[in-house]
């Protein structure tokens, strides 16, 4: 199969982003002379710059102010993939006649705009997010869905950002800091946030730096009630992307809930340490960090809420001393 460009797309958050990038080192492998380009929001400009695999990022709010006859041409390859399904785009490279468009069988619209459509589902599914996402390469040669543990080989393709750090934080020990982001942009269900603040004043304790990361809007929740100690920090709202993803990749560690900031520590080889509900589908089975040093802690893997579907807290009953143990 001679490719000369490939488009995959997925115009969602961080984490989703950061789970889809091992499938661009494969195509990468597999078809190394192909362009590979990636539609993404642009706030995740960022992160796929970040992985070496990938040559050009388009950013769907870019696209959206262009003329249709110019989103046409800006998307001319030879296969487009729909990692992310996406009715508009769908659409857009159906009419710019791309030779395969790859997407899931769940989507309607995809009769319609779909060369190739898989038929799984990824709401009922065992698989691994990462995994998932594998299913749309079987088109283009892909026999069998790989392990986390072949998956988690293409992360030495993610680069630390060689941008200047803020000078509060520059000359900070990094390889003794624990990066602590309470919040998910209403994304994920949440550790109490004082939680947070006694984990960072038993971390402090310990003699580690605790660096307290989030939007200027998070750290306005939160902000006036941290722990006031030389070695407990805020960063809230003081971060550009890059310099949050360095200090990720730079961090001894890291802790959140299932939010980007933990994939991205986790890609790098941190303690990244995700906390989960056990309810499907946003357990720690299909969206648990990769990385070998990550971890993903549940209250309870049994929950009986969690098991019938139903809403529940039990996040909220993870204790601080067991996440403590999973850091040491």
């Amino acid at each position: 199969m001679n490719l000369k460009r490939i488009i995959i797309s997925r115009t969602d958050s961080i984490g989703d982003v950061v789970l889809t990038l091992p499938l661009c080192a494969w195509l990468r492998q597999k078809f190394p002379d192909a362009q590979l380009t990636f539609i993404g929001k642009n706030y995740t400009r960022d992160v796929v710059t970040c992985f070496g695999c990938v040559d050009e990022f388009i950013s769907i709010e870019e696209m959206d102010e262009l003329p249709v006859i110019n989103r046409l041409n800006f998307i001319k390859a030879d296969v487009f993939i729909h990692v992310f399904p996406n009715k508009e785009l769908a659409a857009l490279a159906k009419k710019a006649k791309i030779p395969m468009r790859i997407g899931t069988s769940h989507r309607v619209y995809h009769l319609l705009t779909c060369t190739h459509r898989l038929n799984f589902s990824r709401k009922n599914s065992n698989l691994h997010e990462a995994q998932l996402n594998f299913e749309l390469a079987k088109p283009l040669g892909l026999s069998t869905i790989p392990s986390l543990e072949e998956i988690n080989r293409f992360l030495k393709h993610f680069n630390i950002p060689s941008i200047e750090l803020p000078e509060f934080i520059a000359k900070l020990d990094f390889s003794n800091t624990i990066i602590l982001h309470p919040k998910s942009q209403g994304s994920a269900l949440e550790w109490p946030i004082e939680n947070y603040f006694q984990l960072a004043e038993r971390l402090a304790i310990k003699g580690k730096i605790v660096c307290f990361t989030g939007t200027e809007a998070e750290g306005e929740l939160f902000r006036s009630k941290i722990p006031t100690n030389e070695r407990i920090i805020d960063t809230t709202g003081k971060l550009a992307l890059p310099q949050l993803i360095k200090i990720c990749a730079m961090a001894e560690g890291l802790v959140a809930c299932s939010t980007g900031p933990y994939h991205l520590s986790a890609v790098f080889g941190k303690k990244a340490v995700g906390l989960f509900s056990s309810r499907k589908p946003i357990h720690p089975g299909r969206w648990a960090a990769l990385g070998k040093n990550s971890s993903a802690l549940v209250f309870d893997d049994n929950c009986a809420k969690c098991k019938k579907g139903k809403n529940c807290n039990c996040i909220e009953q993870i204790e601080v001393d067991r996440v403590l143990s999973f850091l040491e």
